[in-house]
């Protein structure tokens, strides 16, 4: 089997290295073992050295006599390198047969001797016994490294197979981490299930979904239909039953849970085939829409209040000019009718009447969040004591109020007649909600916001007043009435629905909220958000009333009447005449630019509704400017945006309807001074 190796032919054939200076000797071997390998010559030991710089051979066989380098020297050079020491040496020499040059050529390196004449036969066998040699050496070094090339895949193709299982459980990993963080139940349930309904698999937070693990599931196969609302729980049945003549379904139902709360479910889910194209199974999820479920009621609820503010605010205008009208005569037959006791009585229940027609108006706008606030620096210490004497004779007997409002309280930055109405509201409410007696308790605290709170308050500090009480308490299913307008617990005729509103819509209004929190039985928290005050501010109503009557306002003045209202402009320009001025009216703006534009210095006031047809006050007022500068003027409205009011000229006064003789005068002085102290600084 040795020899078959060394006969093959192929071109990886063993190459045996054959030194002589002979070219005879050199055609009669070659010859001889060409059959045997590949066989390359060399004339000298030098040219053998650098055959064997060039490869790898099997066997040398060395010629011991040549001229130069012999091949004793020659085998000793083969020796003493490291690539070539292990290479067998085959001496062949002629002569010297005795042991003394045997031993010589052993000493350096031989393996063995042919003595020439060579017999082809010996020499054959023994150059194929190292041929062979140096073929199966060479085949165990192939199959060691390709067996080290397997073992190195392998390797590799372990590492991969481990970094991708690590890859893969990392990913389970995150996977279970984020469905166990997420309001998020996933199933697999088979086709046909129906109630009860035990899912095959359960992926995700179950527990902390309903408060049940999955094993409380398979012991009471009912549980599901069990716990579902009264009221969702034929249609939750009927989408459940629906779903499965379809390739998907969606049903929400209220579900309660271990620790009786209820939540919103929305139940989803859709149909999967195997591998025949068999619908099986259907792969659902079941998600937690309960936060977004109160989300939808608390904007329903804000679109609702925005739409009942804008029409109560529309209300609360033609209310203004007609109470406008109303008060503004009786002011003149009050000051044009001599009238006898009974006549002025009558009068007198009259205005009474109109007033609270105007104080109801005041508490609709208050409501819808658009009556004309005044903020203003306040410190709620001041605050506590003018509220506590007011309420000093009407709590009665039976019920305590505890003021507790520390010294390190910060000033909030509100309107204060209209947190003092707000407090005596609330506290008179906590009144009426224990009739039996008890205490009220309002307190007030500091409190920092780093981020948007749950009522939508902006990050910043806010004053936190409370008023608190140990009453009947608010049922849960009418917190959210009870902010809306003429929405009442109360008895017929012992309350009319706006104080609870009017609170929240000031609240909203300064910046801050209201927020309730009640339980039946125990009583209600009212809490009350304001901003703080930053720094010292005078409200406009205060400074204007510094510059007032700085200089003297002339007696007789010639004013232009703005108001689309025939009533209401009757009247205010009758109660104008009585003061003394002389009044030229107009219906609406472009009557009052056309008489400008007639006498552009004939006028020393001009006095316009805000809420006209065609052209507003604000407007018509900026345009008569165009015409005669810097007039002097007064806008006056019963109802009108915020925004659009802040849009006049900063020196134009604002008269709310419906006003007295005493408000219109000073307002008339304020806008006649102001213009005066202009003119004396030019």
């Amino acid at each position: 089997m040795a020899r078959s190796l060394s006969l093959g032919g192929g071109a990886d054939r063993a190459r045996i290295l054959l030194v002589d200076d002979d070219e005879r000797n050199l055609l009669a071997i070659k010859t001889v073992l060409d059959d045997v390998a590949d066989v390359v010559v060399a004339n000298s030991g030098e040219e053998a050295l650098r055959h064997l710089l060039k490869g790898e051979f099997a066997v040398i066989l060395l010629d011991v006599y040549m001229p130069g380098m012999d091949g004793y020297e020659t085998a000793q050079m083969i020796r003493s390198r490291e690539q070539t020491k292990r290479i067998p040496i085959v001496f062949l020499s002629a002569v010297n047969k005795e042991s003394e040059h045997l031993l010589r050529g052993y000493a350096m390196g031989a393996v063995d001797y042919v003595f020439k004449p060579v017999d082809p036969i010996v020499l054959k066998s023994k150059v194929a016994v190292f041929v062979d040699l140096f073929q199966m050496r060479r085949e165990i070094q192939r199959n060691a490294a390709h067996e080290q090339r397997l073992l190195d895949v392998t390797i590799r193709a372990n590492a991969e197979k481990l970094r991708v299982e690590q890859e893969l459980r990392l990913a389970e990993q995150r996977q279970a981490a984020i469905l166990e963080s997420l309001p998020l139940v996933i199933y697999l349930e088979d086709r046909d299930a129906v109630a009860p309904r035990i899912p095959r698999f359960v992926a995700g937070n179950f527990q902390a979904l309903t408060g049940y693990d999955f094993d409380a599931v398979r012991a009471n196969p009912n549980l599901w239909e069990e716990r579902l609302h009264p009221e969702d729980r034929d249609r939750a049945l009927a989408g459940l039953a629906t779903r499965r003549g379809a390739q998907a379904g969606a049903f929400e139902y209220r579900w309660q849970c271990a620790d009786g709360s209820w939540k919103h479910f929305l139940d989803q889910a859709v149909l999967l085939c195997d591998d025949m194209g068999n619908r099986t199974e259907f792969a659902g999820t079941i998600l937690d829409v309960t936060e977004r479920k109160a989300l939808e009621a608390q904007l329903t609820h804000s679109l609702k209040m925005d739409a009942i503010g804008k029409l109560t605010g529309g209300i609360a205008h033609d209310f203004n000019n007609l109470l406008a009208a109303v008060l503004g005569g009786i002011g003149m037959i009050e000051r044009r009718i001599k009238m006898s006791d009974d006549q002025k009585r009558i009068v007198d229940m009259t205005r009474h009447a109109a007033e609270q027609g105007t104080e109801l108006v005041s508490r609709l706008l208050s409501f819808a969040r658009r009556q004309t606030l005044e903020p203003a620096r306040l410190p709620i210490q001041r605050l506590g004591e003018s509220v506590g004497d007011l309420l000093s004779h009407t709590l009665g007997g039976l019920v305590q109020l505890d003021w507790r409002l520390g010294n390190g309280l910060w000033p909030a930055y509100a309107d204060g007649s209209q947190l003092e109405l707000a407090l005596i509201n609330l506290i008179i409410n906590a009144r009426d909600a224990m009739p039996a007696g008890g205490s009220i308790t309002v307190t007030g605290e500091n409190r920092t916001l780093d981020v948007v709170n749950e009522a939508g308050l902006e990050p910043g500090d806010y004053v936190l007043l409370t008023v608190a009480d140990d009453g009947a308490g608010i049922p849960p299913d009418l917190i959210d009435q009870v902010l809306e307008p003429f929405f009442t617990t109360k008895e017929m005729g012992k309350g009319t629905g706006l104080g609870l509103s009017m609170v929240y819509g000031f609240a909203q209004q300064s910046g801050g909220t209201l927020r309730i929190d009640s339980e039946v039985g125990s009583g209600t928290r009212v809490e009350i958000w304001l901003p703080r005050a930053i720094a010292d501010a005078d409200s406009p109503s205060k400074e204007a009333s510094k510059n007032a009557d700085i200089i003297q306002t002339p007696s007789v003045l010639r004013i232009l009447l703005v108001d689309d209202h025939a009533g209401a402009r009757v009247t205010t320009a009758a109660l104008l005449h009585d003061m003394g001025h002389d009044v030229v009216e107009a219906c609406d703006g472009p009557r009052m630019l056309d008489l400008l534009r007639a006498a552009p210095n004939g006028f020393d006031l001009i006095v316009s509704d805000y809420a006209m047809p065609l052209i507003s006050g604000a407007e018509g007022i900026r345009q008569a400017r165009e015409i005669c500068a810097d007039i002097p003027a007064i806008l006056i409205t019963g109802y009108a945006e915020a925004a659009s009011i802040s849009g006049r000229p900063s020196d134009v006064h604002i008269l709310l309807k419906p006003f007295g003789a005493e408000q219109f005068a000073a307002a008339i002085a304020s806008a006649v001074n102001r213009r005066a102290v202009a003119i004396a600084a030019e």
